[in-house]
């Protein structure tokens, strides 16, 4: 965690993921992937394997589930999944109160952005159901379009986008790859238990706060900033 974070400096940009922390999806994801894996005759896997890897831009996601595969084989899987997704899935929920504190958030005065492993067309169709986010957002990155996680690139654009430097910001997910991408480049980041991966695994991260979904965000930052400007306060007598 870096000094800002433990100060409690308030972050002017707020970047989010999507899948297992603003959107209820990791079942869906699941159930999909089981689908197409099915219809292409491929051999099983099972549900928890598949849940590990989500929030990995999904041409890696599918070089971990089979990593024997040729490249027209991963491909042809990639297509299917791809497909089931749009034709047949249901576009995932909220978290309950994730619009909310996103709102909420916005409202101070905070910059906020998505960093997803999500294609750009997918992270499109999302945010084209949920519309109302889209206006709140200064931009996005996607797998498709820079590098995906745990690689930090899509943090740097955004970044570079904003003119801000890594401790300017805070990245939310709930995934290893979040905390290690953030971690990559000095970049405070607070986990929620509510996705994908547990909290040992994101404590290893050293995350400023985990917290059991996004709704908690705005007390805690609010909390934060309190007590930076009480330090602050105390240090000047």
């Amino acid at each position: 965690m870096s000094a800002a974070a433990a100060a409690g400096v308030r972050p002017q940009l707020l970047i989010f993921d999507w899948d297992g922390t603003l959107a209820d999806s990791a079942a869906a994801i699941v159930q999909t992937m089981q689908v197409a894996i099915r219809a292409l005759s491929l051999p099983t896997r099972d549900d928890k394997t598949i849940r590990e890897l989500i929030g990995l831009g999904m041409n890696d996601v599918l070089t971990r589930l089979f990593p024997e595969l040729e490249l027209d084989a991963l491909k042809a899987l990639l297509e299917r999944y791809r497909a089931q997704w749009v034709t047949e899935t249901a576009e995932a929920p909220l978290f309950p109160g994730a619009l909310e504190a996103l709102e909420a958030l916005h409202g101070q005065g905070y910059r906020l952005a998505v960093a997803t492993g999500k294609s750009r067309r997918g992270l499109d169709r999302s945010l084209r159901h949920h519309a109302e986010i889209r206006c709140l957002l200064v931009g996005s990155r996607t797998a498709d379009e820079t590098a995906s996680k745990p690689d930090p690139l899509m943090l740097r654009e955004l970044l570079e986008a904003e003119d801000l430097k890594a401790d300017q910001a805070l990245m939310i997910g709930d995934t290893e790859y979040d905390m290690a991408m953030a971690a990559a480049i000095g970049m405070p980041c607070a986990g929620v238990l509510c996705g994908v991966h547990d909290a040992a695994r994101l404590r290893l991260f050293s995350p400023a706060v985990l917290l059991e979904d996004v709704s908690g965000l705005p007390a805690w930052l609010t909390a934060s900033t309190a007590a930076e400007a009480m330090l602050s306060a105390n240090g000047r007598k």
